[in-house]
Formats: C-alpha cells, sequence, structure tokens
C-alpha cells in the first residue's frame, strides 16, 4: 500500500479543531508519561530571510518528520510564512504511511496547544485572540468549537473582520482592549513586545504562541522573571499578582522560546517552570487561585505533530485520498 497524501484542505477535512484539541491533549499527557518521545526541534537558519526546522517523533506506533519553515516576509510577496511537509511511518516496520502539509498540521495542532492552555491554566470566560493570521485563525476557531465567547484583534483589520465574521466573534475595540482581557491568546510574528513590564493583571491568564525561535519575543524579561519571585515567595504570598510560568517542553522553550532570554540571563530556572503536560497528567499542579497570573510559553512540539497526523490518517480511507507508491 503507498502513502497518503494529504493537501491541506486533506488535513482540514480530516481533523476538526475540537478532534485536534482532544488528539493534542492526549499527546501531552503520552510525552508527560514518557510514552512518547522526541527531540528539541532543530533550527537551520537563514536569517533575516527564515528558517527551517526539522522536528522528529516516536509515538502510538508511528514515526515522524517534520520539515517546515518560517519566512515572516513570505506574505508580501504572495506566500506563505510557514510551508512544509509532515512524514509519518510506521515505527515497526519503517515504511512511509502518510505526507501530509505541514502549515495545515502546524496550525491545527498550534490552535488546539494555545486552547488546552487556557482552559487548564485561565479562569471561565470570553478569549481575546491576538493576531488573525493562519494561526491565530485556527486558535479562534478551536476557542469556538470549545463553545467559549471569543474577540479578535489584528493589525490587519479586513483580517480580523474576516475571523469575526466566520466564527460569530466580536472584534476587540483596540489592542489595549485585547490584551487587558481575563484569557488571552497572542499569535503573532513575536517581533513587538505585547506585554511591557508591570503589564499582567492579577488574575489573567496568556498563552503566548508566537515567539517560537531565537530572538522573538511577545512579553518583556521582567514579567517572566516575577515567576522566580513567586517560587521563592510562595508560602509567604497572598498570590495576587504572583506569576506562575507554563511551557510545552523545558530544553526547548529553555533555548528557543519566551524564556530564553530570562534563562540566559538568569531570571529564571528550571524550578520555576511547569510542564503543561505534567499538570494534564496530573503530576503537577495547575492554576491555585483565581487572583495568580499564569503565562504558557509554546515553542511547538513534534509529539503535537504527530498526534494530528495520526488523526489524519485515521480517516484516510474515508476520504479516498491519493497515494504515493514509495
Amino acid at each position: 500500500m503507498g502513502a497518503v497524501l494529504f493537501s491541506r484542505a486533506d488535513v482540514e477535512r480530516a481533523v476538526s479543531p475540537a478532534e485536534a484539541y482532544e488528539a493534542v491533549r492526549a499527546a501531552f499527557v503520552a510525552h508527560a508519561r514518557g510514552e512518547w518521545t522526541m527531540q528539541p526541534k532543530l533550527y537551520v537558519t537563514n536569517y533575516p530571510a527564515g528558517d527551517f526546522r526539522a522536528m522528529p517523533a516516536l509515538g502510538g506506533g508511528h514515526a515522524l518528520l517534520k520539515w517546515v519553515t518560517s519566512f515572516p516576509g513570505n506574505p508580501a510577496r504572495g506566500l506563505p510564512t510557514v510551508s512544509g511537509l509532515v512524514v509519518l511511518s510506521d515505527a515497526e516496520t519503517g515504511m512511509l504511511e502518510a505526507v501530509l502539509d505541514a502549515g495545515a498540521v502546524t496550525a491545527l495542532r498550534t490552535g488546539a496547544a494555545a486552547a488546552l492552555a487556557a482552559t487548564t491554566l485561565g479562569r471561565d470566560g470570553p478569549v481575546a485572540v491576538v493576531g488573525c493570521g493562519v494561526n491565530g485563525a485556527a486558535a479562534a476557531r478551536t476557542f469556538a468549537a470549545l463553545g467559549r465567547p471569543i474577540s479578535v484583534w489584528d493589525v490587519d483589520a479586513g483580517r480580523a473582520s474576516a475571523v469575526a465574521e466566520e466564527l460569530g466573534a466580536a472584534v476587540a475595540a483596540s489592542r489595549e482592549e485585547a490584551l487587558a482581557a481575563d484569557v488571552v491568546v497572542t499569535v503573532t510574528p513575536g517581533r513587538e513586545i505585547l506585554f511591557p513590564p508591570g503589564s499582567l493583571r492579577a488574575g489573567q491568564h496568556v498563552s503566548l504562541m508566537g515567539a517560537d525561535g531565537p530572538g522573538k519575543a511577545e512579553i518583556a524579561v521582567e514579567e517572566i522573571a516575577r515567576a522566580h519571585v513567586f517560587c521563592d515567595e510562595w508560602e509567604k504570598s497572598d498570590t495576587k499578582g504572583t506569576v506562575r510560568v507554563f511551557v510545552d517542553e523545558w530544553e526547548q522553550a529553555s533555548h528557543g522560546g519566551e524564556l530564553a532570554a530570562a534563562v540566559e540571563a538568569g531570571d529564571i530556572g528550571r524550578a520555576d517552570v511547569t510542564e503543561l503536560g505534567r499538570v494534564l497528567a496530573d503530576e503537577a499542579e495547575g492554576r491555585r487561585s483565581p487572583e495568580e497570573i499564569t503565562l504558557f510559553d509554546s515553542t511547538g512540539l513534534a509529539i503535537q505533530d504527530l498526534a494530528i497526523a495520526v488523526a489524519a490518517l485515521g480517516r484516510a480511507d474515508e476520504l479516498q485520498l491519493q497515494t504515493l507508491d514509495v
């Protein structure tokens, strides 16, 4: 049997946002328990143009390699920022099972991770999504599938309006209004600080999805560094305004995510940070009070891509897709 070919549209037909949410949740738990494994992503850089990333994973009887790009200047050329392929193989035989569009897989798992962190660590209520590109729109769709009220904002007002119209969501009056929400998801290129020092509010949750590589940041180092004070002062604190930091995976986040600059400066360390998978696996505590601030630093994990690819493969026969003889 040949390998199944999934175009962007095929991936979207195969896996709904709600299904992606559940698949990524299961992947986080499997990784936390050591059942699914991966190595930190390898960057092949060609800055300032962009970078290439190689991401392997193993789990559930399958092996995966994702070869994906991030070229921020591409939209001005009429090209997507993210492109590439996801290759899925049988872990027992090594035979190729599927080849999937990486952009679609990335959007689904990014949206799922953003919503998963927010629903696990944030308070109930409306969600503001800042950034309505491909991945931001995917995050908004995931929240909509979960029945959460949404507002959106983007530097491109037309893009925000299109997502809002599709989902029956509101458009925030300003970026400041969106960033002041109790639950915020930021999905921007990571070239501008959205949360300067002292800007986080008590009880707020922020899923930081944009800074997925060296040099990118959506939040000031000083706000992340507040988590170190929290760890030292927890027993004496009333938790109001204290910050707790959660990541998708420590090794990757500490070198290529929001945390990288704070770790390099010695402002935060491994003991100050909790991996989301451990919370989902009931091995670590999530939010401890309504007043504390929770941050989630997402760098994007290969095990998330594996979860989406396996879910898509399960629909291959039903969708009657093309195959590639190899």
